[in-house]
């Protein structure tokens, strides 16, 4: 395990021989004459180095001093205020890396983190293999791998040639390793999506119909709050105080035009302006109130509502959703609508899904396919707050239907 360093080292006199000292990650410093300037400016420097270099010295004798696990807890250390949103709230990049370097830490934790070399981080590729990663995946978490050692390579914990002997370990190929496949992330079609509408809370509902009108992104329609939103024109604009490129110092504007207007102005009713829109504790409680009215047993009889829960339960539902919350419940009324399915086809649910699932990612696919092919590329690329049109492209499936019925005509 890593272990994070503790508070800066104290400036301390050395009394048998007079001299001040510094102990930084077990490595007495002397700095010179007690009291004196000279002591306090190399102890300011020792502490500077310290700090820079992620509470790692760097001061040691030579490289192989530092394990893979030292230069692990320093990067962490590192990464705590680095990856963080305007809130002060740690960015999913920051458990990105804690995954990656996982498999790094159980095989090569106290290995000298300068041996570290090609073949030991194809083993951990390997590991990450054995473990059912997806290839795109392997990739992406390996090239995490490298910046760690980028990072020891800044703050002089490794030399040079170690960080740059792993750059010539090339990613994973397609077809050509081990590694588990992935489908491309596609629309979803809108017979699916209307058969898993009714499954919904008018919360996950709303969030839905707001992505398929605008395109945006999972984690930027759970966020919206009114005092984000500008109301004062005919478009109203959502300005995200968090998004994927705020850290770039991108700003990220989505247009609402009358439609999606309609879908969030009920929520707008007795909602503190910084308070999430779509809130689950909302939604658990207008199921609990639909529940209540539909009870056909007297309030004489039975259980008094609200009896029957638990005083002190392990997970209250919160005020804003969190992008996974927002996937399984999508998930959940893909269930349950295909089981309504079966049901009506009179047919026992098996591995055939009538109803699919699908998460809500695709339908910012589904946004970019149909305003791609009303209104073309670039006005895809505005509203979906690209900065290439190569990205939107990735997103928006082509209109293969008005490339065949061009060629049907010239062809």
């Amino acid at each position: 395990m890593t272990r994070r360093p503790s508070a800066v080292p104290a400036y301390r006199h050395h009394k048998p021989s007079g001299k001040a000292v510094v102990t930084i990650n077990d490595r007495d410093i002397y700095l010179g004459e007690f009291g004196s300037k000279e002591s306090r400016d190399a102890y300011d420097r020792a502490i500077a180095e310290w700090l820079a270099g992620g509470r790692a010295s760097v001061q040691r004798a030579n490289h192989a001093d530092f394990a893979v696990d030292e230069i692990l807890a320093a990067f962490y250390e590192h990464a705590r205020s680095y990856y963080r949103r305007p809130d002060s709230t740690l960015t999913s990049e920051f458990d990105n890396f804690r995954d990656a370097t996982r498999p790094l830490e159980r095989l090569y934790g106290r290995t000298p983190a300068c041996e570290f070399g090609p073949l030991a981080l194809k083993a951990v590729r390997q590991e990450m293999i054995r473990l059912g990663w997806a290839r795109s995946y392997i990739n992406k978490q390996v090239g995490r791998v490298k910046r760690v050692f980028r990072f020891a390579t800044e703050n002089e914990m490794v030399p040079a040639s170690t960080y740059h002997a792993l750059q010539a370990v090339a990613g994973l190929r397609a077809g050509r390793s081990d590694a588990r496949e992935t489908a491309p992330v596609t629309p979803v079609s809108d017979e699916i999506v209307q058969a898993v509408l009714p499954m919904l809370s008018r919360q996950v509902r709303a969030m839905i119909e707001l992505q398929l009108l605008t395109g945006m992104r999972p984690g930027e329609v759970i966020r919206m709050r009114p005092v984000d939103i500008d109301t004062s024109g005919p478009l109203w604009l959502y300005k995200p105080a968090q998004h994927k490129t705020a850290h770039h110092g991108h700003v990220r504007t989505i247009y609402l035009g009358p439609k999606a207007q309609t879908i969030i102005r009920p929520f707008f009713v007795d909602r503190a302006v910084d308070r999430c829109l779509f809130s689950p504790a909302d939604a658990v409680a207008e199921r609990r109130a639909l529940l209540s009215a539909a009870r056909k047993t007297p309030m004489s009889c039975g259980n008094i509502p609200g009896s029957n829960r638990r005083r002190k339960p392990k997970r209250q539902p919160g005020d804003a959703y969190t992008v996974e919350a927002y996937h399984r419940a999508i998930q959940y009324a893909c269930k349950k609508a295909d089981l309504k399915a079966h049901a009506e086809a009179r047919t026992v649910a098996a591995e055939v899904k009538l109803v699919p699932r699908w998460h809500p990612n695709q339908l910012r696919h589904n946004a970019a396919t149909h305003l791609r092919k009303e209104f073309g590329l670039e006005a895809a690329q505005v509203i979906l707050g690209h900065k290439t049109l190569l990205v939107t492209q990735v997103y928006a499936e082509k209109n293969v239907s008005a490339a065949q019925r061009i060629m049907a005509e010239v062809g």
